[in-house]
């Protein structure tokens, strides 16, 4: 079997393994006590994991430069990355619905690059002068990897919003420190703050005393204990892994323009790709800048972090089909 032909069977089946962890991860979601399902699932995910790693490997030694030269390659880098990602987040929350989220988009990306992409963009090419660099690797596998914990911390705020919807959500000591929580209004309060607010305010008023009552809250709906537990981990492992895929953005973004200026005398020319990552850089630093500074949880952030979602779509994908910029791939329809 030459390379060619094992590429070809390893794209296909990593789009099929991962079509049916889908399926899989979508049944522990909604059925979370049949045993052994969770085990299916995560064993599918690194068997799609391995596949793609074989294939950029084959591909590798094939090409005989680091695959990620076209949009066939980096999309497999990316669901590559997406589910590598998906590890972490799991590992870290021990929550049974990362996959639900992150085995959809990783099935749809590998379904668009072996499906969708014509022949002649899924095949090889020799690099043009540019990008002989070690550059390649060291800026381009350093912004996918940002982007695979971007979209994957993004797409678990988004679940938090499904999961919560139409509910009003109060979570505890997450990102704002101990003793803190967040009303309905999503006020940041302290416990000092608390113990003034539970005093009843006197006024002296005509020589008599009125108390002034604290005004009543609007009663809604609470969430169940079991859904309130998993609003609350799907809001701290999305904050944690959009912290782990922000600092990787930055340091792809600086050694990008450090490559810039080799490659065409310039740090930074507002090209296209360049303008959306500074796009990109600037909603995830308000994200993080309104969880640590002003310790935002719960709605607001996740409704930053879904548009961050789009965002980084837009910079990776949207900008590179258009057939305009240096970093293009070239037309696609």
């Amino acid at each position: 079997m030459n390379l060619v032909t094992l590429q070809n069977w390893l794209d296909n089946y990593s789009f099929a393994v991962l079509f049916i962890t889908m399926l899989v991860y979508w049944g522990v979601a909604a059925f979370p006590r049949i045993p052994y399902l969770w085990a299916l699932g995560t064993t599918g995910m690194a068997i799609a994991n391995l596949c793609m790693a074989g294939l950029l490997a084959a591909r590798w030694l094939e090409a005989g430069y680091f695959p990620l030269s076209n949009l066939y390659e980096s999309l497999f880098f990316l669901a590559w990355g997406i589910t590598t990602v998906h590890f972490v987040g799991e590992n870290m929350s021990r929550s049974r619905l990362v996959g639900a989220v992150t085995a959809p988009v990783a099935m749809g990306i590998t379904a668009f690059a072996t499906l969708t992409l014509p022949s002649g963009m899924q095949a090889s090419a020799p690099l043009v002068p540019a990008l002989k660099s070690n550059w390649l690797m060291m800026h381009v596998s350093v912004m996918m990897l940002s982007y695979s914990a971007l979209m994957v911390g993004s797409l678990l705020a988004i679940a938090f919003l499904v999961v919560t919807r139409g509910q009003n959500v109060e979570l505890k000591g997450n990102s704002i420190g101990t003793g803190g929580y967040r009303e309905h209004s999503y006020r940041l309060n302290r416990r000092s703050e608390l113990a003034l607010e539970t005093a009843s305010t006197q006024q002296i008023h005509n020589g008599s005393t009125a108390v002034l009552e604290r005004p009543p809250q609007p009663l809604a709906e609470p969430l169940s204990p079991q859904r309130l537990s998993l609003a609350d981990t799907l809001d701290n492992i999305s904050y944690r892994i959009i912290g782990l895929g922000f600092p990787l953005l930055t340091i792809g973004i600086i050694a990008g323009a450090v490559w810039a200026n080799e490659a065409w005398g310039a740090p930074w020319s507002w090209d296209p790709k360049e303008t959306w990552a500074l796009i990109t850089w600037l909603v995830f630093a308000a994200y993080l800048h309104a969880r640590i500074t002003r310790g935002w949880q719960g709605r607001r952030p996740a409704i930053l972090a879904t548009a961050g979602f789009f965002v980084v779509w837009v910079c990776y994908l949207g900008v590179n089909i258009l057939g305009k910029g240096l970093h293009s791939y070239g037309w696609f329809f």
